[in-house]
């Protein structure tokens, strides 16, 4: 990274998912598909799913609370508080709910939408603030209800999303930098490719106005396929080669978990061991954002991932967007 920037720490990481589980075989019960034909093609057994009474917000928060308390922080400690989100509570920002609901009342707070990359977007824009000597500690929080937008009796696409949120806890270290590369990336003529979209509907109020309808989630699966195992293990090479690292040097790989085929073909690009890329789409599905750090989380809490570790954290989706960024966890 550039000389006389402030070095970032990543120090504590979150997660939750709500308790409800929808099995394949549940859905096989409302489409015509089967358990089979899910995981043969996804590596996904069942993914978890709020309940009427549950919300996105209990999520966000509940993952922000984990990851403040890896840290050893306690909210009124924060600096900002960035939420990663396309199915927010509130259209016009979610984000100051999360300060309220964890008393963070020195934090500023915003949302950011770059959907399934959200969290490593995220994390780019905290470390500027932290890099520049605005803020000194940064929490990042990538939350989505997908289940909420999807068409349930689109075999497609339902089979594909659950809910959930990951947090991961930024903060002004000293030495050596824990963010050693990053690199964001759009292209938005692929974009019509993975939708969430506002049809505009008329509104008979005497005047010519309209009215935002939110549309149920759409994927063209072959296209968003094509264009994952080309463009992420491009990005994740361009990181690796900034930070002056090779591929077998990295101890952990947290990409976006959207099929288990994709996470095979990354590995497969590097030459890597599958073993070095997390995967935890078995048990909780495509959870946008949070992916990442549902899945950096479960092997911190296995002890497969520590302080001074290096790692790899890539997302990608709608936008299209996607990115990555190299780092060395932890207080080292």
């Amino acid at each position: 990274m550039t000389t006389g920037l402030v070095p970032v720490r990543f120090v504590g990481v979150g997660a939750a998912v709500p308790a409800t589980v929808i099995s394949n075989q549940d859905l096989s019960q409302i489409v015509d598909t089967s358990d089979e034909w899910i995981y043969s093609r996804t590596g996904i057994r069942q993914r978890r799913v709020l309940t009427p009474a549950e919300s996105v917000l209990d999520l966000a928060t509940q993952a922000a609370q984990g990851a403040l308390t890896m840290a050893g922080l306690s909210p009124d400690q924060l600096d900002l508080i960035i939420l990663c989100t396309s199915t927010g509570i509130d259209r016009f920002s979610t984000a100051p709910y999360v300060q309220a609901k964890l008393t963070a009342s020195r934090a500023v707070a915003f949302d950011l939408g770059a959907a399934c990359s959200g969290l490593v977007y995220g994390l780019v824009v905290g470390s500027q603030m932290i890099q520049t000597g605005l803020y000194q500690r940064v929490l990042v929080v990538a939350a989505d209800a997908l289940s909420r937008v999807v068409d349930w009796q689109d075999r497609t696409t339902c089979v594909l999303f659950g809910d959930g949120a990951g947090a991961i806890v930024l903060e002004a270290g000293k030495g050596d930098p824990g963010l050693l590369a990053a690199e964001l990336r759009t292209d938005g003529q692929g974009g019509s490719h993975l939708t969430l979209g506002m049809a505009t509907l008329p509104q008979e109020v005497g005047i010519p106005v309209g009215r935002y309808q939110v549309q149920p989630l759409t994927m063209n699966g072959r296209e968003v396929y094509k264009f994952a195992v080309t463009a992420v293990p491009e990005v994740i090479e361009k990181v690796l080669f900034r930070a002056g690292l090779g591929a077998h040097q990295i101890q952990g790989y947290f990409i976006h978990q959207a099929n288990q085929r994709i996470l095979d073909a990354v590995s497969e690009r590097l030459g890597i061991p599958k073993s070095q890329v997390a995967s935890v789409l078995e048990h909780y599905g495509n959870t946008s954002g949070g992916s990442v750090a549902i899945a950096l989380q479960e092997w911190v809490r296995q002890g497969r991932f520590g302080t001074g570790d290096l790692g790899i954290l890539a997302g990608f989706g709608a936008g299209l967007t996607w990115g990555a960024l190299a780092l060395r966890w932890g207080r080292f």
